[in-house]
């Protein structure tokens, strides 16, 4: 009878010893990861809550994805400069000096504000469709015509200052559940109009990615059905209180959005 016990018991500890090694060589290669987080207020968290007190208006949060995988991961070494109102020539001119040769992963959400999109919401939700419409299309044009030449100054200093870094660029989602059944707010033809620009700028942003080597984290899908009148789990917020933090994510939208999306790139 104590054969089948002895050989369990040997079994047993071998198995144990697998997820020891496994585990301590996981644990190893997060503790060899020195990781910079840049961007605007999407990469910062605003919308969030729970800020750093040294971050003052740059609204860095705790619950923003790149504080979340950071917790989750351990690396040997956090940057997190992104910034709220951040514009690609912010990210050139503040952020990158926290980059090095060391530096071995970098996430970065940055160009809706170059392409207007504080300005465009505005229109939008306080003028005429016309005038929403017309805001749009001059944001698309910038995104298309504009922007692709500032995201390759930045992403070309990224890898200037952080060579043997992966770079993963995240988009940002659609904001409102066209259908949706919101009672107060914009209507639906408003509300198409901003998630094309949306659909726009991804696409920008996913080739001058590609054509940077960079990775791209494409948010849109999983924030289907969290989006403004989509369902009573929204993980944006509306028009709120602060305003500044209207129309970003909550911190569900970057546990459950974000950090899944990014943790598949990084």
């Amino acid at each position: 009878m104590l054969r089948p016990a002895r050989a369990m018991s040997v079994a047993t500890l071998a198995a144990f010893l697998s997820l020891t090694t496994l585990f301590t060589a996981s644990s190893a290669q997060a503790a060899g990861v020195n990781y910079v987080a840049l961007g605007d207020s999407y990469a910062s968290g605003l919308g969030a809550g729970s800020y750093t007190g040294e971050s003052g208006n740059c609204k860095r949060s705790t619950n923003a994805y790149p504080y979340l995988w950071k917790n989750a991961h351990a690396p040997s070494s956090f940057a997190f400069v992104a910034c709220s109102g951040a514009k690609t020539g912010d990210v050139l001119n503040s952020q990158l000096s926290a980059l090095n040769s060391g530096t071995t992963l970098v996430s970065i959400s940055v160009g809706g504000n170059d392409a207007g999109f504080a300005g465009t919401m505005q229109t939008c939700v306080l003028d005429s469709e016309s005038a929403c419409l017309n805001a749009v299309a001059t944001a698309k044009n910038y995104a298309t015509t504009t922007l692709p030449g500032k995201l390759d100054q930045v992403y070309a200093a990224i890898h200037a200052k952080a060579p043997n870094a992966r770079v993963v660029v995240l988009g940002y989602p659609h904001l409102y559940k066209v259908g949706g059944n919101c009672i107060f707010g914009i209507g639906d033809t408003k509300r198409a109009a901003i998630n094309s620009a949306a659909d726009v700028l991804a696409d920008v942003l996913a080739k001058r990615a590609a054509n940077a080597g960079f990775a791209f984290g494409d948010v849109r899908s999983v924030f289907r059905e969290h989006e403004i009148c989509g369902s009573s789990t929204t993980w944006l917020n509306s028009t709120t209180l602060p305003v500044e933090e209207s129309y970003h994510p909550k911190a569900s939208g970057h546990s459950g959005g974000y950090l899944p999306v990014f943790s598949a790139q990084a």
